[in-house]
């Protein structure tokens, strides 16, 4: 392997089990975390989303300036992701107006154009693209958007579609075993499938986190966001200590 790629794939860890584990457990606390500023605290989704970019920049920027692949790091700059994926994604389907249906349109749309962006200038989308500033750049706001849209596609499901928190849940579920099926046994790009998984992960995350603090009357168990979002980073830092994750050693 070169040293370009080896770089690049240094600060990017391996997929595993335990990668997904926590990239699931990240996705459904940035719901939690997200929910528990805009709504328990009452700070509106706008201000939320706000705060929450502010902390995605620095952790972005500290993720950058890092010369190799430090998991707490990595793990900081994924959970910020995704938890103002969940209040711009909010602000998009109910401030704004557009509903579920429109947000995930529009989301989808910056997320193609991201995606479509880099192609365009680095020539490949692949993670061994991502070996300058302007390449994480790239990645990075590929993985916000991917997280909002994420977050709105999980509550047009559970929403719009009428298939509820669980219903939701069984259904991304299943889609996620579908992509690992094809990433074993087909030719299909695993880049691509890498990156659909990556999505999917997010709106399962949303509709287990809205399960998990919405109201009994619409669904959910009604547990405080604070305690869930708690018990959730718990889990992440304890995965993180037992489990060693290592740098990628090959592209996905």
């Amino acid at each position: 392997m070169n040293t370009t790629v080896e770089r690049a794939l240094s600060k990017v860890p391996e997929v595993t089990l335990v990668f997904w584990m926590i990239k699931i457990a990240a996705t459904t606390l940035g719901e939690t975390g997200g929910d528990a500023v805009s709504m328990s605290m009452h700070m509106g989704y706008l201000t939320s989303t706000i705060i929450f970019a502010a902390i995605f920049l620095l952790s972005v920027a500290a993720q950058i300036k890092a010369k190799g692949f430090h998991p707490f790091l990595y793990w900081i700059t994924i959970i910020a992701t995704t938890t103002v994926g969940t209040t711009l994604a909010d602000f998009s389907d109910r401030s704004l107006g557009i509903g579920y249906a429109g947000g995930t349109t529009l989301l989808l749309a910056l997320l193609l154009a991201s995606l479509a962006l880099w192609k365009r200038t680095l020539g490949t989308v692949s993670v061994e693209s991502v070996s300058t500033p302007r390449a994480e750049m790239f990645y990075w706001m590929t993985i916000m958007f991917s997280q909002t849209l994420g977050t709105a596609l999980g509550d047009w499901t559970a929403d719009t579609a009428g298939l509820g928190y669980e219903g939701a849940a069984v259904v991304f579920g299943l889609l996620l075993v579908l992509v690992a099926v094809a990433y074993y046994r087909t030719r299909i790009s695993h880049t691509l499938l890498f990156w659909t998984a990556f999505i999917l992960t997010r709106p399962l995350g949303a509709v287990i986190g809205d399960f998990l603090d919405k109201p009994i009357s619409s669904g959910g168990l009604a547990l405080s966001r604070f305690s869930a979002s708690a018990t959730l980073l718990l889990f992440i830092v304890a995965c993180l200590f037992f489990f060693r994750q290592r740098a990628a050693q090959q592209a996905h």
